[in-house]
């Protein structure tokens, strides 16, 4: 049965304030962090919380958002509690109560629940007016992350460090996603990670070098040195990688990283296929193509492909590369950066610029045309049916797309 939370209870909380705390510590650390300052992270990351040093600090008269400083847990775990004042979540793995988030003066029972044993938990919860959960009864659709499973929760203990630091790892990373980032980057980005958590490098440094990189991939095409160009931009979609699950994985997102990151890979794309085209004879295209009406093509197909997946979220309700199975499926090849990037390198080891830029110029005409479709699709759906919602919050997704679900559900399928 998934959580859901009733309007009644989000006026509730929205109504109190609402404070947070971390007690007790496990000196262990994942991905350069022990489980107290992760969640210390996660919470002042979260609206509407204030964040107390000690359980002594937290006030009777606040909702109190209280975890054991030995648990890791997924942000979005907590962005749900949050919508459920009286409710404890329980570790599956341990069945202790890890965090509760109590109603205005349930903040000592709150933390006595989270002092006891195994065997005391559920008639503790009941003793303090507390409902006992486990991710598994919380929504597992994240359509941030476009992905399927129950939020993380576990206990944090040496022997399953490397597994534990994998699971973090592991959700943080998209489901629906392209090709490339799918099945070449997860592995190498994962190395990339662990180097910069290591090292102290912050996402948003990460993320200034692929600035940098996609730049002087943009100056390398100009002038028609393509093989570089692609090099600079290969190592800027790794890095593009790196940094969001960096981000995650060591809780340090932050509005300017998300808006240069997102800003970037949505500008920069039509400009480097353009500077391409620009660096080719005006005589390369075959058939008596115009060069500069070829680049404008290009340009307002990809416009009206992006335009096209925004209006889907808007008007429809959900992003429509999770609308159905088969939109997961073609935005594995999709004409955005990653694919377009694979035909260009199989033109220049061909030897033949110009057919990268023609492949490139005639995918996005195509896959724009198919994305137009299934805008009409959506919006006729929204408007006989009502919102649109993604085929992986279908609680019978195993059942009716076990191959697609476990293509898509996590990453790497």
């Amino acid at each position: 049965m998934i959580l859901n939370a009733d309007t009644a209870n989000n006026r509730e909380h929205r109504m109190t304030e609402i404070a947070a705390c971390v007690v007790g510590d496990e000196p262990l650390e994942l991905w350069g962090l022990t489980p107290r300052e992760r969640l210390r992270r996660q919470f002042k990351a979260l609206k509407n919380l204030t964040l107390v040093e000690t359980s002594d600090a937290l006030p009777e008269a606040a909702a109190a958002l209280v975890a054991r400083g030995a648990y890791v847990v997924e942000t979005r775990a907590l962005e749900q509690l949050l919508a459920r004042p009286g409710v404890a979540l329980r570790c599956p793995t341990d069945g202790r109560a890890a965090i509760v988030f109590a109603r205005p003066g349930q903040a000592r029972q709150a933390l006595a629940l989270l002092s006891q044993d195994t065997e005391e938990a559920v008639a503790g919860a009941a003793a303090a007016g507390l409902q006992l959960v486990e991710p598994a009864a919380l929504a597992g659709y994240d359509p941030a992350l476009r992905r399927a499973a129950p939020p993380l929760l576990e206990p944090v203990s040496e022997d399953r460090r490397q597994a534990l630091e994998d699971r973090l790892y592991d959700s943080a990373y998209k489901g629906v996603t392209d090709l490339v980032t799918k099945w070449l980057w997860p592995r190498p980005a994962k190395a990339g990670a662990r180097f910069c958590a290591a090292a102290g490098i912050t996402p948003n440094q990460v993320t200034l070098l692929g600035l940098a990189l996609m730049l002087a991939a943009c100056g390398l095409f100009h002038q028609g040195q393509f093989a570089a160009g692609l090099a600079a931009g290969w190592f800027m979609t790794y890095l593009d990688t790196v940094d969001g699950k960096l981000a995650r994985v060591t809780a340090q997102s932050s509005k300017l990283g998300h808006v240069l990151d997102h800003g970037m890979d949505i500008i920069h794309p039509p400009f480097w296929y353009a500077l391409w085209g620009m660096a080719l004879a005006p005589s390369a295209l075959p058939w008596g193509l115009d060069l500069a009406d070829a680049c404008w093509v290009l340009v307002a197909g990809y416009v009206a492909g992006r335009l096209a997946e925004q209006i889907f979220l808007v008007l429809g309700g959900c992003a429509m590369f999770t609308w159905r199975p088969f939109d997961s499926w073609f935005r594995l090849v999709t004409a955005r950066r990653n694919p377009c990037l694979i035909i260009l390198t199989a033109a220049c080891l061909a030897g033949r610029p110009d057919w990268g830029f023609i492949g490139v110029t005639l995918w996005t005409v195509a896959t724009t045309a198919v994305l137009t479709a299934r805008l009409a699709q959506g919006l006729a759906m929204r408007v006989r049916h009502g919102p649109l919602r993604s085929w992986l919050a279908d609680r019978e997704a195993a059942a009716r797309h076990p191959l697609s679900l476990r293509v898509f559900a996590g990453p790497g399928g």
